[in-house]
């Protein structure tokens, strides 16, 4: 019996014991995270930032474009269905840590595999240059990529300016917005300080300057009115 009620005096102990290291660590962490809230959201500090002259930097024709998508690329395909029974040479694009799927009107989210780690590079890479430039992270916004048939047919309802053989086509190409990002969410509750858009702008010109310079990547074209750079991979 007296060994029990020694037992529980220990146990009953440690079990205090432990409660007040608890209590202590949470009062600690609540101070500490009050006082990181205090410093205010997390400032940018740019350096080394200018924009691509886009329009003379990013003019491929499209002729030399299609000429490698249909080289490399899948053949058209006239719908959705179609285009799942091509998984074998398609890989499916999900959101990463460094770009998002927009929400897709006329186009489905499927690339080949050189394509799609063009993009993965491009996502890397841009939020490297970001942290380099002293500024917060965000993400791209990839809006358009493998376009059916019918996507096509559709989207000419609505353009009749959409080209008939385009890029998109063969699962060669994708386009970026250059105007819209998605902010990083916030770390540790302390909010990021927004980047102006001309900054990401340029910030992700740049990266595509350095790829397309290498000359066998890929062929990147300012599409103004569509506000976003159309890529497409050459091998």
């Amino acid at each position: 019996m007296k060994r029990f009620i020694l037992i529980s005096k220990i146990a009953g102990a440690v079990l205090v014991a432990g409660l007040g290291v608890y209590v202590f660590f949470s009062a600690r962490s609540c101070i500490e995270e009050r006082r990181w809230l205090a410093l205010g959201p997390i400032e940018n500090h740019p350096v080394r930032i200018w924009d691509v002259k886009f329009a003379k930097e990013f003019n491929d024709k499209n002729d030399a474009q299609l000429e490698v998508a249909q080289a490399i690329g899948v053949p058209p395909v006239k719908n959705r269905e179609e285009a799942e029974r091509l998984k074998s040479k398609l890989v499916k694009l999900e959101a990463t840590d460094t770009y998002v799927i927009d929400s897709l009107t006329h186009s489905i989210p499927y690339l080949i595999p050189s394509a799609k780690e063009l993009l993965d590079d491009i996502g890397r890479i841009f939020q490297d240059s970001l942290s380099a430039k002293g500024l917060n992270p965000n993400k791209l916004i990839v809006t358009s990529v493998l376009r059916t048939e019918d996507d096509i047919a559709a989207l000419r309802k609505r353009n009749v300016n959409a080209s008939e053989n385009s890029t998109h086509s063969y699962g060669t190409s994708f386009d970026l917005s250059y105007w819209r990002y998605v902010k990083i969410p916030e770390f540790r509750g302390r909010p990021y300080e927004d980047v102006p858009p001309e900054y990401l702008r340029a910030t992700l010109s740049q990266v595509l300057k350095d790829i397309h310079d290498q000359g066998n990547r890929c062929f990147v074209k300012y599409e103004k009115q569509q506000n976003c750079f159309h890529i497409t991979v050459k091998q």
